[in-house]
C-alpha cells in the first residue's frame, strides 16, 4: 500500500523532533487542508477546462464544462411536450366554457400542463449543471480529469482549497497539552517562511493516542499525544504538506 505524501512528511517531522533536542515550548507539525471537490451530477466528457493548478478563483467563476448534446435534446423534447400540453389545456378550457367538456377533462389537462412545465424545468436544470462554477473562493489544488476524458457521476474533476480551510496540525505530549488553550495564538515558523506568522488554536482532541511506532525511541514509547489544530492568520503564506514548527507562548501557565 502506498503511503500518502502528507503522512510521510508527518512521520519525518515527528521523527526529527524525536531525534533532536527541542525547547519545551516548541512542537513539530505540518500544514493540511480540507479540499472542496467539484464533481458533475451525471456522467459526461470534459469539453472545456478553464483553470490550471495553482489558479486563484472566486465563487461563481467558470471551472469546466461537460458535453451537453443529450441534455439539449432532452430539453427540446420536454419543450415540445409543454407546447402540446398548453394546446390540450386551451382546448379543455374552451370546451368547459361551452359545456361541451367535463370538469374532469379540464382538471386532467391542467395537471398535464403542470407536469410538462416541471419536466422542462428539470431538463433545463440538468443542462445548466453541465457547466461547473466554483462554489467558493480559493486556489485550484489538483485537476483529476482533462478535456476529452469521461468522468463518472460524483467523481471530482478538480479540487479547490478555500484559504479558511487551511490548518496547522501538530501533536502535543500529555505534559504540554494542558498549556494549550482553545482560541490561543501560537507562533508558526518554517523553512523560507516569513517571520511573525501565527495561528489560532481551533481544535484540541479530547482523547489521547500513542505516538506512531515508527518514530519513537524506547523513552518515547509510553508517551501519549493529543492532536491539535490551529488556523493560520495568513493562510496564503503556507502550502499543504509543509512541515512547520509551532511555538507555544512563553507566558503559558
Amino acid at each position: 500500500m502506498r503511503v500518502p505524501a502528507v503522512a510521510v512528511l508527518v512521520l519525518a517531522a515527528l521523527a526529527l523532533a524525536g531525534c533532536e533536542p527541542q525547547k519545551n515550548n516548541t512542537l513539530q507539525g505540518w500544514v493540511e487542508g480540507d479540499f472542496v471537490f467539484v464533481s458533475p451530477d451525471e456522467q459526461g466528457r470534459v469539453e472545456l477546462l478553464k483553470v490550471r493548478e495553482g489558479d486563484h478563483v472566486h465563487k461563481g467563476d467558470l471551472l469546466f464544462t461537460l458535453d451537453d448534446d443529450l441534455q439539449n435534446a432532452d430539453v427540446a423534447v420536454k419543450d415540445t411536450a409543454l407546447v402540446n400540453a398548453k394546446q390540450g389545456f386551451a382546448r379543455a378550457q374552451e370546451l368547459l366554457k361551452t359545456a361541451a367538456g367535463t370538469q374532469k377533462t379540464y382538471d386532467d389537462a391542467e395537471a398535464a400542463l403542470r407536469q410538462a412545465k416541471a419536466n422542462l424545468d428539470w431538463s433545463k436544470t440538468r443542462l445548466e449543471r453541465r457547466t461547473a462554477n466554483s462554489p467558493v473562493d480559493g486556489t485550484i489544488q489538483q485537476i483529476y480529469f482533462r478535456p476529452g476524458e469521461t468522468v463518472a457521476p460524483g467523481r471530482p474533476v478538480l479540487s479547490v482549497l478555500p484559504p479558511e480551510n487551511l490548518k496547522i496540525r501538530f501533536f502535543a505530549p500529555e505534559t504540554l497539552v494542558s498549556r494549550i488553550k482553545y482560541g490561543e495564538t501560537v507562533a508558526v515558523s518554517c523553512d523560507a517562511c516569513a517571520a511573525g506568522l501565527n495561528a489560532k488554536v481551533t481544535f484540541i482532541s479530547g482523547s489521547a493516542e500513542y505516538t506512531p511506532p515508527v518514530i519513537y525511541s524506547l523513552e518515547e514509547r509510553a508517551k501519549l499525544v493529543y492532536l491539535i489544530e490551529a488556523h493560520p492568520t495568513a493562510p496564503e503564506k503556507f502550502r499543504v504538506g509543509q512541515p512547520v514548527t509551532v511555538t507555544l507562548p512563553e507566558t503559558a501557565p
